[in-house]
């Protein structure tokens, strides 16, 4: 799938390590089908081009870390996840992978009060922005494809200062983004840490074929059962949602036939519901001027402190805290 949503300054970004080596980029743009730097570029195009400048410098990381990530890297990453079991294990290998293989920028990974952190460091000044945010990419974008689904943020913090007009790095990530923090990291629900890899040795083929690009995407799982059961649930109000066995009789299966084969896929009924609701409390926490009452009303719940105690277990921050932090990151 190709989306053109790539901000011009994410290519001159990556361009920079062609201006430090004195490299003319005009020939690997127009490789990679870019021939208007003032526009956005779609995530194929942008993946072409992420692959000209790893071979043309031999570092799959821009040059931005303390060594380079030598092309075949990243494939490496992943054969070394795809068998972690769960994405807790998977995080950690890759942390390790990424650590020996860039020496700096390292992640760790900790988990505290229902919100997994991950939190990068660096033995000398802070890298620039691009640095951490190529790194985020890489390794969400390969963890998300792991368990077949998109790992909603909290919050986005960068070490370093904010880069001048760049309103795409406040956007790109779908969080609060702070910049000038004491540590570059990014937090989500813990409770994903112990979903099951659900991929497999022989869809890792086809994944490799469409990377770069398709970790420019935040992932969504876009095929089998649970993308039907999402799309329904996203065409109703949350009070016309049907219970369980109600589902299953719609979707012409058993109850244990559905509940195994959301299981085969990372999923459960609950935790889609709780995805969904998520996603439309953090929007409209941060794009209306909504009460938390009317959001928990709109979403189903039968007292705003059903929401409140809904979203503080999800998120990890009170709804009040997350719209102070949304508007503040503006």
């Amino acid at each position: 799938m190709e989306r053109r949503m790539i901000s011009p300054g994410f290519v001159e970004d990556a361009l920079g390590c062609l201006y430090r080596r004195r490299i003319d980029p005009g020939p690997l743009l127009v490789a990679a089908g870019i021939h208007d730097r003032g526009q956005p570029v779609s995530n194929v195009q942008y993946g072409r081009l992420w692959l000209a400048i790893a071979d043309a410098v031999g570092d799959e990381f821009f040059a931005e870390g303390a060594r380079p990530m030598r092309p075949g890297s990243f494939k490496l990453l992943c054969q070394a996840t795809v068998h972690a079991g769960t994405l807790e294990n998977a995080l950690r290998r890759a942390l390790r992978f990424l650590a020996v293989l860039l020496d700096d920028p390292t992640g760790s990974l900790s988990v505290q009060d229902g919100l997994a952190e991950i939190r990068l460091t660096d033995r000398a000044a802070p890298r620039r922005a691009f640095a951490y945010r190529t790194y985020w990419l890489i390794l969400l974008g390969l963890m998300c494809w792991l368990i077949g689904r998109r790992i909603p943020l909290m919050r986005v913090d960068f070490a370093c200062a904010a880069p001048e007009d760049r309103g795409d790095y406040l956007q790109f990530f779908g969080a609060p983004v702070h910049f000038d923090q004491p540590a570059s990291r990014l937090s989500f629900a813990a409770s994903y840490l112990p979903l099951p890899i659900i991929r497999q040795e022989k869809a890792l083929q086809g994944f490799l074929r469409g990377a770069p690009a398709n970790i420019l995407i935040r992932y969504r799982h876009d095929q089998g059962l649970t993308a039907r059961i999402r799309a329904r649930l996203q065409a109703a109000p949350p009070a016309d949602w049907p219970v369980f066995d109600r589902l299953a009789a719609d979707l012409r299966l058993s109850p244990a036939t559905l509940r195994r084969r959301l299981r085969a896929e990372g999923q459960g009924y609950g935790a889609i519901r709780a995805e969904i609701r998520l996603r439309a409390a953090r929007q409209l926490l941060r794009d209306t001027p909504l009460s938390v009452a009317e959001i928990a009303h709109r979403l189903g719940y039968g007292e705003p402190s059903a929401f409140h105690r809904a979203f503080l277990k999800q998120a990890g921050i009170p709804p009040g805290a997350f719209r102070s932090e949304a508007l503040s990151s503006r």
